[in-house]
């Protein structure tokens, strides 16, 4: 049993699995591709990635990859919580440079499904948070893309003091929007 939900952006969704608890602690299915293919999902995934954030504040994103080697996220948390947030950098779509954001925590089991021509950040909310997502095209440096956390022409509200953010100094350093290449259209 999976349960999916519309997040307000075309093909952005929330999937939450069921959870079986008992006396020793739980099981849960993270990923059906045959659950996911009967409800219109037909990505393949092909890299898992894993972080792990010592400290809640840390700001990782806003990150994509151009095509040819566009990314599908899969995104879960499997310790802790984080604010995810997913931005439309498909120049051209009705919902270019919007944003929007969920909270992902181990707790609930939630993921977020992030398609190809969105890019992808989070916050940590607590210490100790680790993330894992599966990607659907394989890491590509030549196509590999930030865009600034803070832009104001997408002025996402973090539920954080970003003057207290950690970060890497390539999110830091990343472009605004306006100066990024982007998706040229929709995906």
């Amino acid at each position: 049993m999976l349960e999916i939900r519309r997040l307000g952006f075309e093909d952005v969704l929330e999937l939450t699995p069921r959870r079986f608890d008992d006396g020793r602690g739980f099981f849960v299915e993270t990923y059906n591709a045959g659950i996911l293919a009967a409800n219109g999902i037909e990505t393949t995934f092909v890299q898992d990635n894993h972080s792990y954030s010592a400290h809640a504040g840390t700001l990782r994103g806003l990150h994509y990859q151009l095509p040819p080697r566009a990314q599908a996220k899969l995104v879960r948390v499997v310790r802790g919580r984080a604010f995810d947030v997913v931005v439309d950098v498909r120049r051209g779509s009705a919902t270019f440079a919007r944003w929007l954001g969920i909270e992902l925590s181990a707790v609930t089991g939630n993921q977020i499904l992030v398609p190809a021509g969105f890019a992808h950040g989070f916050v940590t909310l607590e210490p100790d948070t680790e993330v894992l997502y599966k990607v659907s095209d394989f890491y590509s440096p030549d196509h590999d893309r930030a865009i600034r956390f803070d832009d104001p022409e997408i002025a996402i509200d973090w539920p954080v003091d970003l003057g207290r953010v950690r970060m890497s100094a390539k999110d830091e350093n990343a472009p605004l929007l306006a100066n990024a290449a982007v998706f040229e259209g929709t995906v």
